[in-house]
């Protein structure tokens, strides 16, 4: 137990005076040091977990958990196995649709590589994230007649709007004698979407599966029938479940499985930035560590007149481990505060960064999303608090024993 007198002898020790100046600079230089350690692995990780969360989301979110994909000729009597499949254990809902890598073009000679999605109108209603990130237009006559939807990155490309055609080329065209003529239909944009991921708002129309069928020439087939699971976060199970329900009729793959080098690499990329950000405390605490021996070396005299006063080795002991914790607390502390704080409006620093200097910090074909997330993980920030604390006090301990060990003779001899 920590007395009243020691308390005010380490505190006192940590007030800087003209003689000890540089041993305070050391000091003050340890706490921002691990203060900025501390905020900087908060910030990271709430970086880090905001982009899992969000990528996560938005591709559950527009696409099934599981997709099985079909041959080159598409998956016959897809109705009859995607009602089979809805009826599995574990399983939610089935849809079939049609893909296809088009090439749309509008007025002024503009043109971009889209996916073409097809989906029956029922269930594109019932896609939350698509149904709440529409900007303009409306999605009510969508499958009554040949309208289509597109991202609002890929209309501001093309310079479209609600109303304005879109003409889609298939390579998947009419054989020929002069060989395969490109497909080339227009259709109407009766609605513009933006779901914050960027792959999808620029890459992306949504078409009425039976408008697909035509425009694919699949007849009454589907390129894949997406699935969607109880358990989104664990499709493995359910992935071998429709599987075998399947069989040869196509290959199952779940979202996990297709996003596997995406995911890795990001995963890669936090446990690294942990590893490199922990650096920084541990520099810090070794800057404790010589402050504190610094100051043993100063208050010699003062360590050899309170042992002949009385004072115990333990007391002594103490009253180092006191001051040098008192350091790392109070970094602790005040790095926990910084990095929470900005953690929590990172989106709306980022906007005044970027208002301020005219640049484009967070562009969102290289980052996947328009907005910078952050998510914090209160698991996580008591983990880095905790081992910050650990790893201060762990320093405080040699310089505090060495004080322990000193003999007032020797100390009082050299003065």
């Amino acid at each position: 137990m920590i007395s009243p007198f020691e308390r005010m002898v380490a505190f006192r020790y940590l007030r800087a005076r003209r003689q000890e100046g540089f041993v305070s600079v050391i000091a003050g230089f340890s706490l921002m040091g691990i203060a900025l350690g501390v905020a900087a692995l908060i910030i990271v990780m709430a970086v880090m977990n905001g982009f899992r969360h969000e990528l996560i989301g938005r591709i559950l979110g527009f696409a099934g958990h599981v997709t099985v994909i079909g041959n080159a000729q598409g998956i016959a009597g897809y109705a009859e196995l995607a009602a089979a499949i809805a009826a599995l254990p574990g399983v939610a809902s089935a849809v079939p649709v049609v893909e296809g890598q088009v090439l749309a073009t509008a007025w002024g000679g503009r043109n971009a590589g889209v996916l073409v999605r097809g989906i029956a109108a029922a269930d594109l209603q019932a896609r939350d994230l698509i149904v709440a990130g529409i900007q303009s237009g409306s999605i009510a006559d969508f499958g009554h007649d040949e309208g289509v939807v597109i991202g609002s990155r890929l209309a501001a490309r093309l310079g479209l709007g609600v109303g304005d055609p879109i003409t889609l080329i298939s390579p998947r065209g009419t054989a020929t004698a002069l060989g395969t003529v490109p497909r080339m239909v227009g259709y109407p944009v009766i609605a513009i979407f933006e779901v914050g991921m960027y792959e999808y708002d620029n890459g992306v129309v949504l078409m009425p599966l039976g408008v697909a069928q035509v425009y694919f020439r699949y007849r009454d087939a589907a390129t894949a029938i997406e699935v969607f699971v109880d358990r989104p976060e664990q499709p493995a199970a359910a992935r071998d479940v429709i599987a075998a329900a399947v069989g040869d009729r196509g290959r199952t793959v779940d979202w996990q499985q297709s996003n596997a080098q995406f995911f890795g690499a990001l995963q890669v990329e936090r446990n690294v930035m942990f590893i490199i950000l922990m650096l920084i405390i541990l520099v810090a605490a070794f800057n404790i560590i010589s402050s504190l021996i610094m100051l043993v070396k100063d208050k010699g005299r003062d360590i050899a007149i309170l042992r002949t006063v009385g004072a115990t080795r333990g007391m002594v002991m103490r009253i180092f481990l006191l001051t040098g914790a008192s350091i790392g607390i109070t970094g602790t502390l005040l790095g926990f505060a910084l990095g929470v704080a900005f953690a929590l409006n990172i989106e709306e620093l980022r906007q005044l960064v970027q208002h301020l200097t005219g640049s484009d910090l967070f562009a969102a074909e290289i980052y996947f999303l328009t907005q910078l997330p952050a998510r914090i993980d209160w698991h996580e920030v008591a983990t880095v608090v905790a081992m910050s604390l650990v790893l201060s006090f762990l320093a405080t301990l040699y310089p505090s024993w060495r004080a322990a060990r000193l003999d007032p003779a020797e100390a009082l001899r050299y003065e």
